[in-house]
């Protein structure tokens, strides 16, 4: 059986990727810093709650032991927690505004992959996917046809262009370990106010796709609804 963490899982994009996963037969663990929300979550979808806070190097070595003694591996890492920053204005940010969102975004990933990578090699066929977004495209921010285009987020926009290119450094360090970015698209959620077009369940097509591929499938690449993007 299919074992599966994903990190910001009580809510949103990863609740509804766990939702999905466990219909499908995958041992799901639901990560969440909250422990009163992720139990609830954990428990409402026939999941395991771990407790993570992706900013904190001590929560993300416990976590990575909780699941090495109670599970031993995990099949597939779904770095799904982000937050989305200051909108609007960028000449009002400040150094820790960056600093703030990038320790989640980016930095947190890197902390969860690598707690995560012992017990990822333990799988036959091991799956990092990593929840980025077209917001950090430049061909689709320039697009004046696309929703991207009209959104002044700074330092989200920055993030997930960082962890897009990160994604496609990690899948040529890690040869042994299939590793791809998904955008889930303008999907209503609470980060954007529930104001996307798309439902949550559109939202994870990408992530669920990538997370079910058969062994040999592609590394280091930009998966959308719809298939691969051309990233930029």
């Amino acid at each position: 059986m299919t074992i599966t963490f994903i990190t910001g899982a009580n809510k949103g994009l990863g609740r509804e990727t766990a939702r999905r996963l466990v219909g499908l037969g995958h041992t799901v663990l639901v990560g969440a810093r909250d422990p009163e929300q992720g139990t609830k979550a954990a428990a409402e979808l026939g999941a395991r709650f771990v407790q993570i806070d992706v900013t904190d190097d001590a929560s993300v070595a416990a976590a990575a032991a909780e699941v090495a003694e109670h599970e031993g591996r995990i099949d597939v890492l779904v770095n799904n927690a982000g937050v989305h920053g200051p909108l609007g204005d960028p000449g009002t940010l400040t150094g820790a505004d960056a600093l703030s969102v990038f320790d989640v975004n980016v930095a947190g990933v890197v902390r969860t992959t690598t707690a995560f990578l012992p017990l990822l090699r333990r799988s036959s066929d091991p799956v990092i996917i990593n929840v980025s977004s077209g917001m950090g495209s430049l061909a689709y921010t320039h697009d004046p046809s696309r929703a991207e285009s009209s959104v002044v987020a700074p330092l989200y926009t920055a993030s997930k262009a960082a962890l897009t290119m990160l994604t496609t450094q990690y899948a040529k360090g890690l040869p042994d370990i299939r590793v791809n970015a998904a955008d889930p698209g303008y999907t209503a959620t609470a980060l954007n106010g529930f104001s996307g077009p798309q439902t949550v369940t559109e939202g994870t097509d990408a992530i669920v796709g990538l997370a079910i591929e058969e062994p040999g499938a592609g590394s280091g690449r930009f998966v959308g609804r719809t298939g691969e993007i051309a990233w930029s």
